[in-house]
């Protein structure tokens, strides 16, 4: 039976995170949304991995659940229709910034642990590099291959996966100080890459255009910094329930059945642009304008879809063979703040919310499984503008240099 992953979130200890990060609402969160498996986030931060070994029990393959103890309060604001068991797996984020090739890079690359004393062994080995306590997502002096190699030497089990890779100004490809191909910032240690995380400003379609991603597994997680945010993003498969089952589906794609996505243009680094003068460039206009905002002359952040541009080396609507399907969704807020005019942390949205999935179950089941003709018996408007977003038919503003795209559905 398939399974819905998001593999990569954050705690409270992550700078511009939600207090309200706990494991226990993460725990409700996931169940509300339809997440079966869920990435803890930042273990590299001790307060949080002693709350998460506090808290979480393992079951013997990888995995981690709540303690019964914990889940009392939560599991009275879980509806019946979205019931179900969540899954822990280890994971944090790591921030390495370092010269290489002369230049400055910045790249963020997630860590995946199969056991708590694993991830103890990393944290000692990189609190000698830097300060974990600052932050949930620590940022060291650590070149990104090096990283990869003590986590391999602690564990051949880890996974590293470079995060987000083509956000303008912290990861592998970034227009702003990343690298052109993953073999020149990981060099010998490239073969143990197994996949990428699209991030919310590229899709699949975006990075088949690069050639050298053929035999890379795209992944998409939602990098949520709040519980409510889980899930935006994720990974389908149909593996064993375990670590190794979820890892051995990343590294072969025997298993991974695909990805759930932004529409890439709603991504707030889509586009190329200068936030401060409200100016939203195309790739070919940035270049014809030297890369120099036209309003006050400082440079413009480059986008992600601008980046693509100067690493592919296809057309586009070329499809790779073996290809994983996408899904591009939108989430039930924000569809319902549509139909009913109102903003998206509006006591309406909220009690509309829990309506449908009180009736139809889990945000994410609602949204990609459940037949109109049933939405439509919960509120026909929902069901309309679910329907015009399974067929692709939305309108977009799209994001750029750090600023969300609007999307909209008739």
């Amino acid at each position: 039976m398939s399974f819905i992953a998001d593999l990569h979130i954050h705690s409270s200890y992550s700078i511009a995170t939600s207090r309200d990060i706990t494991p226990e609402t993460l725990y409700k969160w996931a169940q509300l949304k339809g997440v079966t498996v869920l990435g803890t986030g930042d273990f590299t931060h001790p307060s949080w991995l002693s709350e998460l070994k506090e808290k979480l029990e393992p079951i013997g393959n990888g995995l981690f659940t709540l303690k019964k103890k914990y889940r009392g309060i939560v599991d009275k604001e879980v509806p019946e229709s979205c019931k179900g068991e969540l899954y822990f797996l280890l994971s944090s984020e790591i921030s390495c910034i370092y010269k290489k090739g002369g230049k400055v890079r910045k790249v963020h690359n997630l860590v995946y642990m199969p056991g708590f004393e694993e991830a103890e062994r990393l944290n000692i080995e990189l609190g000698k590099i830097g300060n974990l306590k600052g932050d949930g997502r620590p940022i060291l002096g650590l070149d990104s291959k090096e990283l990869l190699r003590i986590a391999l030497d602690i564990s051949s089990d880890s996974i590293l996966i470079p995060a987000h890779a083509w956000t303008p100004h912290f990861s592998v490809f970034g227009s702003g100080s990343g690298f052109n191909s993953l073999d020149e910032c990981f060099e010998e240690l490239t073969p143990h890459i197994y996949a990428i995380e699209t991030g919310l400003s590229s899709d699949p379609p975006m990075n088949w255009r690069v050639s050298s991603l053929d035999n890379i597994t795209l992944i998409s997680n939602s990098d949520a910094h709040s519980p409510q945010k889980i899930g935006r993003e994720a990974n389908i498969f149909d593996t064993e329930l375990s670590y190794s089952g979820i890892m051995g589906g990343i590294k072969d794609r025997k298993g991974f059945m695909g990805t759930i996505e932004f529409f890439p243009e709603e991504g707030k680094y889509h586009l190329d642009g200068h936030r401060a003068c409200k100016v939203r460039l195309t790739p070919e206009e940035t270049i014809k304008k030297n890369s120099l905002c036209p309003s006050c002359g400082k440079k413009v952040t480059v986008g992600v879809m601008h980046r693509v541009e100067e690493l592919a080396d296809r057309k586009e609507r070329g499809r790779p063979i073996g290809a994983k399907p996408y899904h591009p969704l939108i989430s039930l807020r924000t569809l319902i703040s549509q139909t009913l005019g109102v903003g998206e942390g509006s006591k309406k949205v909220a009690l509309e919310y829990m309506n449908i999935l009180n009736t139809l179950g889990p945000e994410l089941k609602v949204l990609m499984d459940t037949p109109i003709r049933e939405i439509e018996t919960v509120n026909r408007s929902i069901a309309m503008v679910i329907s015009n977003m399974r067929k692709g038919k939305v309108s977009i503003e799209p994001g750029y240099d750090g600023e969300f795209g609007k999307v909209m559905v008739p």
